[in-house]
């Protein structure tokens, strides 16, 4: 006997738009061409529809995964990633949503679950198609902060390239020239493979780059590209130490790098912003009760979460065409920056 799931993959659309289209639902905003193909697929497949259980219920639960391409233990030492589920999660709660599944990277989760949900929210670098093949050929996956190859599904990220170029414009208006960056790679994975597809430059050394060369101010020696996090960012400014190629004001790609390379700093007598302006990026809740507090570029974190939500419960109602939500940032500035010593 055909299910309500045989319908949605055989029409490419969720469970839950199948059921709202064949209820008559009237508050479902669909497009005729999805309801027309969804009859002709529940009449191809003879479909009988069951008995109610709830004759009085009007608003579907709609069942979803989180998948995120971090760790646990990652995401506890990284905040950024925390916040933006916590905003998945806040945002949940005032929907009719259900997280029915929560798959972080390395764990053993079974990954045939997702197939039983209405959609699916990434967080991180996971190869599109790698979630694509468990969601019954539907659409109603939200990626965030992470811009998949294809144009086919929703976008969350923030606007990190407009951020560095702000950071290093600040930089350059307090007579800056010799502005160096510390960050990391961005990882790209599929979601039923422990091993990455490889390394690809982040967005904000792409940004930091494009702006310095074209201020003809780019210079090689002044970058330096490591592992993500307080150690990384400790162990690249020992190097810039160690050789003696010292900005007079350096971009952290993270406020954990910002924070790594401030101890570093520190341990070799180089006094911060006296010496050395840095400017982190994230602005987690420490970076104002550093000594100095951390001059930082703002991002909005839970609203990413939260308008990843907006946007697929946007889809499971009917929407088509895919949308890029790209967030503002704000530049924070406090003690650890300003202008060169003379």
């Amino acid at each position: 006997m055909a299910t309500i799931k045989d319908i949605a993959e055989k029409a490419g659309v969720s469970p839950a738009a199948v059921s709202r289209i064949l209820n008559n639902d009237t508050t479902l905003s669909v497009g005729e061409e999805t309801r027309k193909r969804v009859l002709e697929a529940a009449a191809a497949l003879n479909y009988k529809p069951t008995r109610k259980r709830n004759v009085n219920k009007t608003t579907d639960m709609y069942e979803i995964g989180i998948v995120s391409a971090t760790s646990q233990e990652d995401e506890v030492s990284d905040p950024y990633f925390m916040a933006i589920r916590l905003g998945i999660e806040m945002a949940c709660s005032k929907l009719p949503f259900k997280i029915k599944t929560m798959i972080y990277a390395g764990n053993s989760s079974s990954f045939e679950e997702l197939k039983q949900l209405d959609g699916v929210i990434v967080i991180g670098g996971i190869e599109p198609s790698s979630v694509q093949e468990y969601c019954h050929g539907h659409k109603n996956i939200v990626f965030i902060n992470h811009l998949p190859e294809t144009g086919e599904y929703d976008v969350v990220a923030s606007g990190l390239d407009k951020a560095i170029e702000d950071v290093l414009n600040y930089l350059m208006d307090k007579g800056h020239t010799k502005i160096g960056f510390i960050g990391g790679y961005d990882m790209y994975n599929r979601l039923n493979d422990s091993q990455s597809l490889g390394e690809v430059p982040d967005i904000r050394n792409i940004a930091y780059e494009k702006v310095m060369k074209e201020k003809k101010l780019y210079r090689p020696e002044l970058v330096q590209i490591g592992e993500w996090g307080a150690t990384g960012g400790y162990q690249l400014m020992k190097k810039f130490i160690e050789a003696g190629t010292l900005p007079t004001a350096l971009v952290c790609a993270s406020d954990q790098m910002a924070i790594g390379a401030m101890r570093a700093l520190h341990e070799a007598n180089i006094r911060v912003p006296q010496d050395l302006s840095v400017i982190g990026v994230n602005d987690i809740e420490a970076a104002e009760f550093l000594n100095p507090p951390l001059s930082t570029v703002r991002i909005h974190t839970d609203e990413m979460g939260r308008t990843a939500v907006k946007l697929l419960y946007d889809r499971l109602k009917g929407r088509e065409i895919p949308i890029k939500a790209v967030l503002s940032t704000k530049l924070m500035i406090r003690d650890s920056s300003s202008t060169p010593n003379k």
